[in-house]
């Protein structure tokens, strides 16, 4: 495997990690689970506070819309395939964010 292939999926990993553990923490701070529904709060600095958040939360709460879609409602597997894409590029790209950041900090080599 090259470096750069190397690096790429650990930014994945790194990015999967990072919304895993934002939306379990949400769901363990206010008792349910996030969701794309924090947009609509009613009040505008509410859902402009959820922005970043969601933007590092979104692969996570992506893949659990789909996977329970899928056995809820019987979605095709051909849009379960999709959303498990969309999910993963933007799983990389805030990884690689992340780590982007860290090696800026000095905390990464």
């Amino acid at each position: 495997m090259s470096p750069d292939a190397l690096n790429s999926l650990f930014e994945l990993c790194i990015g999967f990690a990072l919304a895993g553990t934002l939306a379990s923490g949400y769901q363990a701070l206010v008792q349910r689970p996030a969701g794309f529904s924090l947009l609509k709060g009613g009040e505008v600095p509410k859902a402009l506070a959820a922005v970043p958040f969601l933007v590092f939360a979104a692969p996570f709460i992506i893949m659990r819309n789909t996977l329970l879609g899928r056995v809820d409602h019987g979605r095709r597997i051909q849009f379960v395939m999709m959303a498990t894409v969309l999910a993963g590029f933007w799983s990389l790209m805030s990884g690689t964010f992340i780590v982007m950041t860290l090696q800026a900090i000095g905390l990464l080599a």
